[in-house]
């Protein structure tokens, strides 16, 4: 006689080892996140707070688990010094991982050139149209049932011919690609009052950059940051990136922004910048012009000019307004109705949807 007999589940030590393991490690790169990549920081915090939660138990202590990062390839000692650690890319890649998921959800894997807009013409998706063939259309685009069926509708059975009238291509989806460029502020401002923001606009950065590798392949996105000036920064570089002793210099990041679009080839291009707070410098020259009280004229005419100039270009910006203040709010609004783009204003917590849901939204649509 078949059947099945049930027996009671008895886990392997290894496993729950295993398990330790993998919550361990969750913390640890969030941790890694928040101390701008410093291993060694993290770890006194990951002890601190073993000691508060108990994190770990006799079998498997900090200890093991240091271990087991640098055998399996999440940590390694630093080259060329006596001692320390540092993370690999094998980090770095699980912590963009986790970003997305933490933030958009888990998404599969979708083929390149995944940019639906609202025209139809010579693409890779077919859709559910049909048309007349017309001089210069692909032979793989016939619609063989629907041809078949117009030439017996024209010409009948018995003397059976096909003309070029009789033809019908299957219509396809026109997919666009788009080139985004995205602004970090890392001024002062966004750690001050007891507040990190640095932290999360990494994450989101972190978190949009895995999600246009995995499933918008052919679209491209630049990482800039901008405090008195503006620099271009690589992928690799976000779990690193602190702020600085900087002003607000919203007008070097655009500036760079706009050049790094240049330079692409892609007709939808678009600007999202993650701020707390209005600019309060810009460059003349070699020497800086400041002023940290209240909105400077000098500086904000300039960066007015300077959406006008996107606006020309059909370049939208799109501002996540990390602040609550109205005053703030203020200049926000001004610049979004002369470049003609966006603005949210959002908390910490919500930021990651906002990107998500607006980066989706320009696909859909030529820009």
């Amino acid at each position: 006689m078949l059947g099945y007999r049930f027996t009671d589940y008895q886990p392997e030590e290894q496993s729950q080892q295993g398990a330790n393991f993998e919550s361990l490690l969750k913390v640890f790169l969030e941790l890694i996140n928040m101390t701008g990549g410093d291993v060694g920081e993290a770890l006194a915090w990951l002890n601190n707070l073993d000691r508060k939660y108990n994190l770990t138990d006799d079998s498997y202590g900090i200890g093991d688990f240091i271990e087991d990062l640098k055998r399996k390839g999440y940590i390694e000692e630093k080259e060329g010094e006596g001692t320390g650690l540092e993370i690999t890319a094998k980090s770095e890649r699980t912590i963009r991982r986790n970003a997305l998921e933490d933030i958009f959800g888990k998404l599969k894997r979708s083929r390149s050139g995944n940019h639906k807009t609202n025209f139809s013409g010579l693409g890779d998706e077919r859709g559910t149209d049909r048309r007349d063939f017309q001089f210069g259309d692909e032979l793989d685009k016939i619609s063989i049932t629907d041809s078949l069926r117009n030439a017996q509708i024209n010409h009948g059975f018995e003397d059976f011919i096909m003309t070029q009238d009789d033809l019908e291509v299957i219509e396809t989806e026109y997919k666009a690609q788009t080139s985004t460029v995205l602004m970090i502020d890392i001024s002062h401002s966004m750690i001050l009052y007891g507040e990190d923001r640095i932290t999360p606009a990494k994450k989101v950065a972190m978190a949009l950059a895995e999600l246009i590798m995995t499933k918008y392949p052919k679209d491209t996105l630049d990482i800039i940051v901008f405090g008195n000036d503006a620099w271009q920064i690589k992928l690799k570089d976000l779990p690193y990136l602190q702020v600085g002793p900087y002003h607000t210099n919203t007008v070097a990041g655009v500036e760079l922004a706009m050049d790094i679009l240049r330079r692409r080839k892609n007709q939808n291009k678009q600007i999202f910048m993650i701020t707390d707070g209005k600019p309060t410098c810009i460059k003349q020259g070699i020497r800086y012009y400041k002023n940290s009280f209240g909105l400077d004229k000098k500086i904000l005419n300039k960066t007015l000019n300077l959406a006008r100039q996107c606006r020309r270009l059909k370049i939208p910006i799109t501002t996540f307004m990390i602040a609550t203040d109205p005053y703030l709010q203020e200049f926000v609004r001004e610049f979004t109705q002369v470049n003609n783009g966006r603005a949210y204003y959002s908390s910490l917590k919500g930021l990651g949807n906002y990107i998500f849901e607006d980066y989706q939204r320009n696909r859909k649509k030529n820009i």
